[in-house]
């Protein structure tokens, strides 16, 4: 479980992955324009780590500028369920107020 959550738990990571979960293979700057606030150097870092773990595959097209799209592998598929169900309790969790300090605690 540990080796799993270092591999899933750095900065954006879970957001890219569900990106990738909910909008299918996208080129790299469209998983930017998808992920508002992360910059290119960490986007590329998290892309390059989670390729490393077998959880994302990257193809890159021969062209100028070269047109790269990452996706999830069938590990990174594995992830669908829990990336579905961390996204309908966070919507829940806006809905709620629980980003923006309207919620009580006690809730």
């Amino acid at each position: 479980m540990e080796a799993l959550l270092r591999v899933i738990t750095g900065p954006w990571t879970i957001y890219i992955l569900w990106v990738l979960s909910e909008q299918g293979p996208q080129r790299f700057g469209a998983i930017k324009r998808l992920v508002p606030g992360i910059s290119t150097r960490v986007l590329t870092e998290r892309l390059r780590m989670l390729e490393h773990a077998g959880v994302v595959w990257r193809e890159q097209a021969m062209t100028i500028p070269p047109a790269v799209t990452y996706g999830l592998t069938e590990r990174g598929a594995e992830l669908r369920g829990v990336l579905d169900t961390l996204g309908t309790i966070a919507r829940r969790w806006e809905v709620e107020g629980a980003f923006d300090g309207t919620a009580s605690a006690a809730e």
